[in-house]
């Protein structure tokens, strides 16, 4: 069996990976496949965390601009980030992995509220543990939330799985030249703008050292082969 590079992680997905080929909404078989990436490294002993986006089924942001207030489309998208984080613990489960969510916003019924010394003794014991519903607080993107809980939990990396190979020179989409930078700094992300995380995400982890690794979700095994050390995607060092 590989051994792990890292006792304790914590995994950022965004809500728009959980689409598939949608437009909207949670794709069965991308949640399947998600469930089955994290159970992969679960098995390695790996404490592992998990915070997932909204943007699939609302985005604050988004909302605001058309006039909405961004405090009330900044709940609406904590709510959206819980939906998402119950279909996962409910693919997790399927696969026999033990799941626990826990909001930042209280909703007892539904799941847990954060708590942190719950939380660590969770991952612990070996329980998948999903933070939902952001940082409880507007304003606040997800990215943020998955550092701050990073930080409190003593994570060792942040995983980012994103829809890219990495962080680019360039954006791809509109670069087809655009380089793959296989390590890069906080400090040259901030100079350079290089949008993978909002600034206020990449400067908390910055601030506290806490490293990432952004890299394709869709391709098999991949974070299994971050978490054992492998070379994949673009490590973000202080």
């Amino acid at each position: 069996m590989e051994q792990p590079r890292y006792r304790r992680v914590i995994v950022k997905i965004s809500g728009e990976a959980l689409m598939g080929d949608q437009e909207f909404g949670i794709h069965p078989e991308m949640i399947r496949f998600v469930a089955e990436e994290l159970r992969g490294i679960v098995r390695l002993g790996v404490q592992t965390a998990v915070v997932v986006g909204g943007g699939n089924i609302f985005r604050g942001i988004a909302a605001s601009s058309y006039g909405m207030d961004r405090t009330s489309a900044d709940h609406m998208g904590m709510l959206a980030t819980v939906i998402n984080s119950l279909a996962l613990q409910d693919a997790l489960e399927k696969k026999g992995v033990p799941t626990r969510v826990q909001t930042a916003i209280g909703m007892h019924q539904v799941a847990e509220p954060y708590i942190l010394r719950r939380a660590i003794r969770h991952l612990e014991k070996g329980r998948v543990v999903i933070f939902a519903a952001g940082t409880g607080n507007p304003y606040f993107t997800t990215d943020t939330a998955a550092v701050l809980r990073g930080q409190e939990i003593h994570a060792e990396i942040l995983l980012k799985a994103t829809k890219v190979e990495g962080v680019y020179d360039r954006d791809p989409a509109a670069h087809p030249d655009a380089r793959l930078l296989p390590s890069v700094s906080f400090m040259e992300v901030l100079e350079r703008q290089l949008k993978i995380m909002d600034m206020t995400a990449i400067s908390l982890a910055m601030d506290n050292e806490l490293p990432l690794a952004v890299f394709r979700l869709k391709t098999p095994g991949n974070i299994r082969r971050v978490v054992c050390g492998e070379e994949v995607g673009t490590r973000i060092h202080p």
